[in-house]
């Protein structure tokens, strides 16, 4: 009702009318505003006695029976707002369910949905070498990867291990494109990813070389700072033939939504 009579009486008009010379305010003529008086009051009786009226009832019905177009301007504007809100809210308590547009839940399984559910995993619940582990199931388990190996300098000053693996792009012109790939896992819980960290990687994998390293994947169960990120937006902009890429918990989680035989291998729920 409260649309119709918008598009009738445009409620950034003036409000005035001019009628046998005397200026006025505008009367609403329309029927819609009759059923729209009436529609409150049958909410009114429904309500009943016992019921508190939401705020600014009064203040809606008071303009309902002045009818003018200032009414309706406060209506749409300031009444409607408050009184939608106060009537909406005590129908459902906290543990009620949310009302959703399915009448049955067969709709939705013969609609057969598809896609991955992101969940937050418990990282803490494995260790550094567990998290080595994953990352190679992941880059093993990946049609776009093959020849995954472990790495181990033993003059590394981390001692960490490094994972060594080609990416493999396919196109119909150039044929098949190998380019070797360096993947260093951090399982950091307390503290990010930070500027330093990434550039004394990115000298360090340099070790693994020759042949070429393409990319350097930089894998964390924590985050990257700012400085980190930017640091890395920088290089990949540069003539560097590496690129570096970041892989937070979030983009983690994200591709272990679609893999949760590998969530449950590893306990990580």
């Amino acid at each position: 009702m409260l649309g119709k009579l918008q598009e009738i009486y445009p409620i950034d008009g003036e409000g005035f009318e001019v009628i046998e010379g005397r200026v006025v305010m505008t009367k609403i003529k329309d029927p819609n505003w009759q059923i729209l008086t009436d529609k409150v009051q049958q909410i009114d009786v429904l309500l009943g006695s016992s019921v508190p009226r939401p705020p600014r009832w009064e203040d809606m019905r008071r303009h309902l029976r002045y009818g003018q177009l200032g009414d309706l301007r406060d209506i749409v504007s300031s009444d409607w707002t408050s009184v939608k809100e106060g009537l909406l809210s005590p129908l459902y308590s906290e543990n009620e369910p949310i009302p959703v547009g399915v009448s049955d839940l067969s709709e939705l399984v013969a609609s057969k949905p598809s896609g991955s559910v992101l969940t937050k995993l418990s990282w803490g619940k494995i260790s550094a070498e567990d998290f080595e582990r994953l990352v190679f199931n992941l880059i093993t388990s990946d049609a776009n990867y093959e020849n995954p190996q472990w790495l181990m300098h033993t003059n590394a000053p981390d001692r960490g291990r490094d994972l060594s693996v080609h990416r493999i792009s396919r196109d119909r012109l150039s044929g098949v494109i190998r380019q070797r790939v360096i993947v260093q896992c951090k399982h950091w819980l307390s503290k990010s990813v930070s500027l330093q960290d990434i550039s004394f990687t990115k000298e360090q994998v340099k070790l693994w070389q020759p042949p070429r390293i393409d990319s350097l994947i930089i894998a964390t169960t924590g985050r990257f700072t700012t400085d980190a990120v930017d640091f890395a937006e920088r290089h990949n902009q540069s003539d560097s033939a590496m690129t570096i890429f970041l892989w937070a918990e979030s983009h983690l989680e994200t591709i272990l939504a679609s893999s949760p035989a590998l969530v449950a291998e590893f306990g990580l729920r």
